[in-house]
């Protein structure tokens, strides 16, 4: 079971990073060959089950990290084709720098930043659920 303001919070971070998928899908959604067992990009009614790209976040508590707990981002690429780890690097920082750009229009009342953390960029700052 989960708190209603839990299930509105990731269900705005599941919006924004459905944006971010489409914005992906438009700058690099013919780099490569969409995986064949894969719908192409908006032929679902879910962006994470379509396309080149799956947008997601992962909650982490934050233990023995830097910023604490937050949301790892994690792009996924469904292809089989081998994708370099310097491109992946690029499409993981254009994906978090997207999200630094638009963490405003989402969250307008919630002091949210990305920070990279070694391998992977974490969206952390306010994730208090208020008075509940």
């Amino acid at each position: 079971m989960q708190h209603w303001k839990t299930r509105e919070f990731e269900e705005t971070m599941k919006a924004m990073l459905d944006e971010v998928d489409a914005e992906l899908e438009r700058r690099y959604g013919e780099t490569y060959p969409l995986h064949p067992a894969r719908a192409e990009a908006g032929e679902t009614t879910d962006r994470a089950q379509s396309g080149l790209f799956t947008v997601g976040a992962l909650f982490s508590p934050g233990y023995g990290t830097e910023v604490g707990r937050g949301y790892i981002l994690d792009v996924q690429i469904a292809t089989l084709r081998d994708v370099p780890d310097e491109i992946e690097e690029e499409i993981d920082g254009v994906a978090a720098s997207l999200i630094q750009d638009i963490l405003p229009r989402y969250f307008p009342d919630r002091d949210l930043s990305v920070t990279r953390e070694g391998r992977y960029y974490k969206i952390h700052g306010d994730l208090s659920l208020g008075v509940v």
